[in-house]
């Protein structure tokens, strides 16, 4: 079963790490972005890869913890036009993305396809006391619901958590579905 992941920053590449970790081994990872010194507070990079690839480096990094498993990457934006067919061979979807447009889109045009697609709403901030489980149809989204990243700054433990319930969701899944 191939798990696809959509953005490779604070909540992609820490799912990515636990999954690995978890014992997962076919992803696919689509980003973009290149890491920036902001990035390495919460997400799964170090100094040395600054200005490179997040995914290249995401590969890397997921092969030195498990280095037989199948990491696809695709550097690409995510939109309405290709989001069907980046991910028309994996069953279940991470959502990592930064915008509430991109999310929104996401969410529709996969959620009614797929096994189970896990979802992040109010990563920021540093109360964690309020992180609540929503379900809806194939969808699980996790987080807060209120605190959005224009509003806090983001923090490393609220961001891994919420990173970590998202993979908890997925393993969960796969273990009752197997």
């Amino acid at each position: 079963m191939k798990i696809g992941i959509a953005g490779a920053g604070g909540i992609g590449s820490n799912v990515a790490v636990s999954l690995v970790r978890s014992g997962i081994r076919q992803i696919k990872i689509v980003d973009f972005d290149r890491i920036e010194q902001s990035n390495l507070n919460r997400q799964f990079y170090f100094a040395d890869q600054i200005g490179k690839m997040k995914i290249d480096s995401l590969v890397e990094n997921l092969h030195r913890i498990a280095p037989t498993c199948i990491v696809e990457t695709v550097a690409s934006k995510i939109t309405q036009d290709n989001i069907g067919k980046i991910f028309n061979d994996c069953s279940i979807i991470v959502e990592g993305l930064d915008n509430r447009q991109d999310k929104k889109m996401l969410l529709e045009n996969l959620g009614p396809h797929k096994e189970l697609v896990v979802s992040a709403c109010g990563i920021s901030g540093h109360a964690t006391n309020r992180i609540t489980t929503r379900t809806m149809g194939s969808c699980c989204i996790i987080g807060d619901f209120t605190t959005d990243c224009a509003q806090a700054k983001l923090y490393t433990h609220k961001v891994m958590l919420i990173a970590a319930m998202m993979s908890g969701r997925i393993i969960e899944y796969i273990e009752e579905n197997q």
